[in-house]
């Protein structure tokens, strides 16, 4: 099928009103500022409450938990790291649907987990999301994308 063939894609029809974020506006609030100050923010010096700040969210977290700054998280409480788990700077978990990241896992600097998507073949524009695994020992390169259903 050719693009002249495929409807266009048409925004005021977009409706994700069925997605579950998962949290309250409060925490959501909380989380977006928590995010910025302690995690985004390359200026905060304190490596060591990072993974207590993720488990305070919801998030599940185990022993010798590294989380670089300048690191991007969308909602802490959607997050499984094992045990440890570096996470380099400036990387994003972009984790809109669960993701699980097992121990002894690295995922260097600028890496994206991305769980979200679009159907752009739709009119709609629908949103697609899936879990993310990444399985005990896996590395995920620098700059590298991870996509949906890993």
């Amino acid at each position: 099928m050719s693009t002249q063939d495929r409807p266009r894609v048409d925004l005021s029809r977009f409706d994700n009103s069925w997605y579950v974020i998962g949290a309250g506006p409060v925490k959501r609030v909380l989380w977006y500022f928590t995010n910025a100050l302690c995690f985004i923010n390359p200026l905060f010096p304190f490596r060591s409450v990072k993974p207590a700040l993720l488990r305070l969210f919801g998030a599940r977290v185990g022993k010798g938990v590294v989380v670089h700054p300048g690191v991007n998280i969308k909602f802490p409480w959607k997050l499984s790291i094992g045990d440890h788990v570096w996470i380099g700077q400036r990387a994003w978990l972009d984790n809109i649907d669960r993701l699980t990241i097992h121990s002894n896992v690295v995922i260097s600097q600028g890496a994206m987990i991305i769980q979200g998507s679009h159907d752009y073949k739709q009119v709609d524009y629908p949103t697609l999301h899936q879990p993310v695994v990444l399985e005990e020992g896996s590395w995920v390169g620098a700059g590298a994308i991870v996509t949906l259903g890993v």
